[in-house]
């Protein structure tokens, strides 16, 4: 019985030690860094990947410029230099056009993706911003106006990508809009409304307003968004507080809040392995999703000062997050491998 006692104990201990090792292996390793030393203070804003090409896009907003880098030899491979404040990027393989939203300039600057030089330009308001891709429509859907512009009210204008031309314009009833999520299966927009605190739902097609869903009880100033259409689950990243707010998209109802890394600007999803990867100033968040409701933070990676924005690259196993110049801090890319 002593024997069968002290058996049991030694498989409890096992499995405990092992489900601790498993708990503590980092989902986010560092791997390498890219440094800029010729880039001063100033905020980065968003990635586009071109994975057939090996080649990664950086918009340096503050220091007015795009980067290129070459992913074979993580190093900076060009800059495009006639810009303002670059945010958000569209890159389209099929007809070489890299799209650039440029907020100060007001504009979507196109250049071809092979020369790096200017392709064209689409006027928008001031204050242009985030923006999300219809693969299936070859619309890409931009946010510009509010606060920026200095206006009462944002817009989502839909640029057709086959003509370059703008052909509707969505008007929001706030002065403060930030990220978008595009449904695959049907024609809803989820739109992340810092002014209003809320998430609004739009039909694309029609333009018109399906919904609105409150999320200040939970957090303010929603940001970043993400989306898992097999769960019907929306994915919210607010800055006040730093919190991940989990919606149902089939009743709008917050189905889960954890608290996360402050200040964030980019958040990825990877459907294959149910991670929500969660960039803030000083921290990288990662979060394991068990199933459609329950969330847990698995890993709370140290990063540095307003690096806030990244881009997860599933087919190279690669998360990359850019650190802007701070004080002794200079600026550089880190290319993080992702554990399983």
């Amino acid at each position: 019985m002593k024997r069968s006692i002290a058996l049991l104990v030694s498989v409890v201990f096992l499995a405990f030690v092992v489900g601790a090792m498993a708990q503590d292996k980092a989902p986010l390793s560092l791997s390498k860094t890219i440094p800029l030393p010729q880039l001063h203070d100033g905020d980065f804003d968003h990635f586009v990947v071109d994975v057939a090409g090996n080649r990664l896009f950086a918009t340096a907003e503050e220091n007015s410029k795009v980067l290129v880098f070459d992913l074979k030899t993580d190093k900076l491979a060009h800059s495009i230099d006639d810009l303002k404040a670059p945010h958000s990027m569209l890159f389209l393989p099929d007809s070489k056009k890299l799209y650039v939203v440029d907020g100060d300039l007001g504009e979507v600057k196109i250049y071809n993706s092979d020369t790096y030089k200017p392709a064209g330009s689409i006027k928008l308001k001031e204050g242009a911003d985030a923006s999300s891709y219809d693969s299936k429509s070859n619309r890409l859907y931009v946010v510009n106006g509010g606060k920026d512009a200095k206006i009462p009210n944002s817009f989502i204008s839909v640029i057709d990508t086959n003509t370059d031309k703008t052909v509707s314009e969505i008007k929001v009833d706030s002065d403060d809009v930030e990220g978008i999520a595009i449904e695959k299966v049907g024609t809803r927009m989820f739109v992340n409304v810092r002014g209003n605190n809320s998430v609004e739902v739009f039909d694309r097609e029609k333009g018109n307003l399906l919904a609105t869903w409150s999320i200040a009880q939970e957090a303010k100033k929603p940001t970043a968004i993400g989306l898992d259409e097999s769960t019907h689950r929306l994915f919210v990243g607010t800055r006040d507080p730093g919190k991940l707010v989990v919606l149902d998209t089939e009743s709008g109802k917050v189905v889960s809040s954890l608290p996360a890394a402050a200040m964030v600007d980019d958040m990825a999803y990877d459907a294959a392995s149910k991670r929500i990867y969660f960039a803030g100033t000083l921290f990288m968040d990662v979060f394991q999703q068990r199933d459609a409701d329950h969330y847990d933070r698995v890993g709370h990676v140290s990063t540095a000062f307003r690096a806030k924005t990244g881009i997860l690259v599933p087919e190279l196993n690669h998360y990359y997050l850019a650190v802007p110049h701070h004080e002794k801090q200079s600026a550089e890319v880190r290319v993080y491998n992702v554990t399983p």
